[in-house]
């Protein structure tokens, strides 16, 4: 491994720098892997992961495989210095001896949340990931730098931990760019779904938990596959990596084989979602990440979760709550969605409160990076690239 005190024997090229990648959930992972490509041909720049503690850690050790990176045991981690590190979750990180750059792993920071310790009465609620829970652990903020997508969110931050402002800097939202870098492919990510030109792809996103779209109304698949007519929609679900790797493929495979068989377009957990969202013409969702990102891409969105007072009012997801039609279920699902369409314009402050540096993530974390390294930066440029086009899972 090219850590430890023995390194400099085994390894072919010394770096200058060691960077560690702290992957938490197949979430976060997901995000983390858009910010690592920035290091990645720099030949001073040593690259290697380890798997944070977390209640959601199933699937990451088959992530790291299937990417091939080095991966160090979070034992090993805790005793060893790093040049950088950077997470998208927290467990665990005051624990990491490096300057540490923390980022939100869905669309900024949306969800309010408590903790409760052995059964005790839950605290006051702060915003996951702006809040003292997270940021602070004796009195000292852990992060050397918290990665923020908007002006909105410097704001929050100053009133809920006005302590980690001064490390706080808006950077933009990978996501958000990269989708926006993928417009072009619509045509292709459409035919990889099977959808031609005279149809329109219905895409169907569910968040985890039980007062999620999947949680809660499960029933809500076949209703759409039963009720809008085949020549005219396609119907896609992408559900969030919690739900794969919580409940297991093989499960969900088994759940909704019978959808499947119906016409769903299942998309793999594998695949690349976003692409399913650049080919959407509508979203079916509930109060996670990907419904925002859909109203981004210029989808019609119906929101059809639980009715949550979970999301920061402030926040793009709350703005999104307040602002998307609520998916009746006493009305016909294909009049819902033209009128869903004919709103489309009401959903552009969503969009617009994603990120204040639209199309500047990559320049702007790469100079944040190599800054807390002390390196000089790549002449090169930084490119946002397109996704990969999305594929459907395997059948049960």
């Amino acid at each position: 491994m090219p850590v430890g005190p023995d390194a400099a024997r085994w390894v072919t090229r010394r770096s200058v720098r060691t960077v560690l990648v702290i992957v938490h959930t197949v979430t976060s992972g997901q995000r983390l892997l858009d910010i690592v490509h920035l290091l990645a041909t720099d030949l001073r720049v040593q690259v290697v992961f380890t798997i944070g503690p977390d209640v959601f850690g199933n699937g990451v050790t088959e992530l790291l495989n299937r990417i091939g990176g080095v991966v160090l045991p979070w034992h090993l981690v805790i005793r060893h210095r790093f040049d950088l590190a950077v997470a998208a979750a927290y467990g665990g990180i005051e624990e990491v001896h490096a300057p540490l750059i923390v980022l939100p792993h869905g669309a900024g920071y949306n969800k309010r949340v408590s903790r409760r310790t052995r059964g005790g009465p839950a605290g006051v609620r702060g915003v996951y990931g702006l809040s003292p829970q997270e940021l602070v652990r004796d009195g000292t903020v852990v992060p050397a730098a918290i990665v923020l997508a908007h002006d909105v969110e410097l704001r929050r931050l100053g009133r809920s931990c006005p302590e980690a402002v001064p490390v706080a800097e808006v950077v933009g939202d990978p996501c958000h760019d990269r989708l926006m870098a993928s417009a072009h492919l619509r045509p292709a990510y459409r035919r990889a779904l099977g959808v031609g030109d005279d149809r329109e792809l219905v895409v169907v996103t569910s968040t985890w938990g039980t007062g999620s779209l999947f949680g809660r109304r499960a029933e809500l698949l076949p209703r759409l596959l039963a009720e809008l007519p085949r020549d005219r929609y396609r119907v896609a679900m992408l559900l969030h990596p919690n739900v794969w790797f919580g409940h297991g493929i093989w499960q969900i495979q088994g759940w909704l084989a019978d959808s499947v068989r119906g016409g769903l377009a299942l998309v793999s957990p594998e695949a690349d979602w976003r692409g399913a969202l650049v080919a959407a013409d509508h979203v079916v969702g509930d109060h996670g990440s990907v419904a925002v990102y859909g109203a981004a891409c210029g989808a019609s969105v119906l929101l059809a979760g639980e009715a949550t007072d979970d999301l920061d009012p402030e926040s793009a997801g709350g703005l999104l709550a307040a602002t998307a039609p609520v998916l009746r279920p006493d009305r016909p699902p294909a009049a819902q969605l033209a009128d869903a369409a004919a709103r489309r314009p009401g959903l552009r402050p969503v969009a617009a409160r994603l990120t204040s540096a639209p199309g500047e993530f990559d320049r702007n974390m790469r100079r944040l990076m190599y800054r807390l390294m002390r390196l000089p930066q790549p002449r090169t440029l930084a490119r946002t690239e397109p996704v990969p086009p999305p594929f459907v899972s395997a059948p049960a």
